[in-house]
């Protein structure tokens, strides 16, 4: 069924409000999930509304959660989460992350006792609508084994960086460290499919075509190898040890029913391009860059996609199935 942007963002509010989230977090979680909805990214979208409020419900998060200021010097900060849904703790690090970087040249924010973020090239967004560089990282639940291990150590720690163009949408470069994200083998598991060899492991650490085995026994394949898992351990290590928060394998599966608070990380990195070869000489050697890549009539430039389904979606509205449109319906009607 389609929807306008307007009455899904009032459902998934209303919905995550229900099960206990305050009305700022309720409202910048839903703005979040709408947004990915908009931008082609169904697995990120409104098929999380179920599961934030599942965890809302369980009190595997604290929607009653409003995050603090932990530590701050010069150009560094780091904010704790508290245990809530992340959203409000994610637009606070950027907003000081980007004031930094304007007073310094760079700035870094961290977050911990953090959940489930969404899409971390969403949350950048403002960084290039401020003329600035930007680089999101977050830990998550244990996913890839380390390089020649068979349990699962690292999350699949996504990674995104942001470079702003004049007048033009912004390079958005926005991947996990794993060859399919978990919500495509999820989704593969709700639809009773099997999945392709080499996305997954099962709990021996042997390749699996189940999806059920890879959600809930094993772990998934990191991109490039032995180079996708040293990057996960990187990521794990800027995401954990600088902001204090917990490693994934101290973290409990997202998406089980019952489990501890996750109590992840998240890392953002914001950069003035004035304070180095300044603003003119950035966007001259970036669109000398992108000139060179669309000479090639194949090639298109990361963020393209999403940029072009979040106009569509804007003019003709956003195809959501019915029965997931139906849960979240009834979710609304359903108070903690």
């Amino acid at each position: 069924m389609k929807k306008n942007a307007q009455e899904l963002f009032r459902l998934a509010r209303t919905a995550l409000e229900g099960a206990g989230a305050h009305p700022r977090m309720a409202e910048a979680a839903a703005k979040h999930l709408v947004r990915a909805e908009e931008q082609g990214l169904a697995t990120h979208g409104l098929s999380r509304v179920p599961f934030y409020c599942s965890m809302l419900r369980n009190g595997r998060a604290d929607g009653a959660a409003h995050p603090a200021m932990l530590a701050e010097r010069g150009g560094a900060c780091l904010i704790d989460n508290r245990d809530g849904l992340p959203y409000v703790s994610v637009e606070w690090a950027l907003g000081e992350a980007i004031q930094r970087a304007r007073r310094n040249g760079i700035g870094f924010a961290g977050i911990r006792n953090s959940a489930h973020v969404g899409v971390l090239g969403i949350h950048l967004l403002p960084v290039a609508e401020a003329g600035l560089v930007g680089f999101a990282f977050t830990n998550s639940p244990a996913a890839i084994p380390p390089w020649g291990g068979r349990k699962a150590l690292f999350g699949t720690n996504p990674v995104a960086a942001i470079f702003p163009r004049k007048e033009r949408d912004p390079i958005v470069v926005d991947l996990a460290l794993t060859t399919v994200v978990r919500g495509r083998i999820m989704m593969s598991m709700r639809k009773g499919e099997a999945i392709p060899e080499g996305w997954a492991l099962d709990r021996n650490g042997k390749p699996t075509t189940d999806p059920k085995e890879a959600i809930e026994h094993g772990s998934l394949f990191p991109i490039g190898g032995a180079k996708g898992a040293m990057l996960a351990l990187m990521f794990e290590l800027i995401c954990a040890s600088l902001t204090g928060a917990a490693i994934g394998a101290e973290a409990d599966s997202f998406f089980s029913e019952q489990g501890n608070r996750p109590r992840i990380g998240q890392s953002f990195i914001v950069i003035d391009p004035s304070a180095l070869a300044g603003t003119e000489k950035f966007s001259e050697r970036v669109e000398t860059l992108v000139s060179a890549m669309l000479a090639d009539p194949e090639v298109r430039l990361p963020g393209a996609r999403r940029f072009a389904c979040e106009k569509a979606a804007r003019s003709r509205g956003i195809e959501i199935p019915d029965e997931l449109l139906a849960q979240i319906e009834k979710l609304c009607l359903t108070r903690s």
